[in-house]
């Protein structure tokens, strides 16, 4: 599992829908959301990221460690 803050929601969602398998939201409590083109979900992280002033704290979880450093690479690059 990773922490991240969420600065460019675009470029991270283009990140996430290129992934193999599934990225998943860990929500506080307990409960994971499959986001890798869930784009009803990916609607509503849209408008919480506003609500926030561009900002999403997330925490996430991956099936496959690849699609794990691609996050981490994407988000290291992009901040």
């Amino acid at each position: 599992m990773i922490k991240v803050n969420i600065l460019n929601l675009n470029g991270f969602l283009e990140t996430v829908n290129q992934c193999h398998g599934r990225v998943m939201v860990l929500s506080p409590n307990g409960q994971k959301t499959n986001i890798t083109k869930q784009y009803r979900i990916q609607q509503e992280m849209e408008k919480q990221y506003q609500k926030n002033g561009k900002c999403l704290p997330l925490s996430l979880t991956f099936d496959e460690p690849r699609d794990y450093m691609a996050v981490v690479s994407y988000y290291a690059g992009d901040c």
